[in-house]
């Protein structure tokens, strides 16, 4: 079952249980895909649903940042709960160890591929190869986490 369907079932399911804010949130998450799909002119992969649901808990944690800084708690609350209900449709995250892990890999992976082992300055190529690996493994990873793990494993 996709994300989309399982967002669908779970819609009927907020309906039926008379839970306002959840349905609007599973709605507002449909709309997102859906528009995307419609950019796109075809069926979206789970890659790219998951990609979709990245950018709305990006944006959410963004709001939640803005609001606690201008005094609104209550709106980042509010924003807090939509980033619990979206992260239930993403896949697992990677653990740091995990991270660590697969971007060692990447490392040697292009030491073994070039022969020597990649400066800071492959930071690009490294980051390519070990965001390809978490892909394949079907996890999810944050970006800045994963970079923080590059820029340490080069400086080595």
């Amino acid at each position: 079952m996709s994300i989309a369907e399982k967002i669908g079932a779970d819609i009927i399911a907020a309906m039926k249980a008379h839970q306002e804010h959840r349905l609007t949130t599973l709605r507002m998450v449909k709309s997102a895909l859906r528009s995307k799909e419609i950019d796109k002119r075809q069926p979206l992969t789970d890659a790219e649903q998951t990609a979709v649901l990245s950018t709305l808990l990006k944006q959410r944690r963004e709001s939640v940042d803005s609001f606690t800084k201008g005094n609104r708690p209550e709106l980042a609350a509010r924003e807090q709960a939509e980033i619990a209900m979206i992260e239930l449709y993403m896949p697992q995250a990677a653990s740091e160890d995990v991270l660590r892990d697969l971007v060692q890999q990447a490392v040697a992976q292009l030491a073994a591929s070039s022969g020597v082992k990649p400066t800071p300055r492959e930071m690009g190529a490294v980051m390519k190869l070990a965001q390809q690996q978490v892909l394949a493994t079907g996890l999810r990873a944050d970006g800045k986490l994963l970079s923080e793990l590059v820029k340490s494993e080069l400086a080595k």
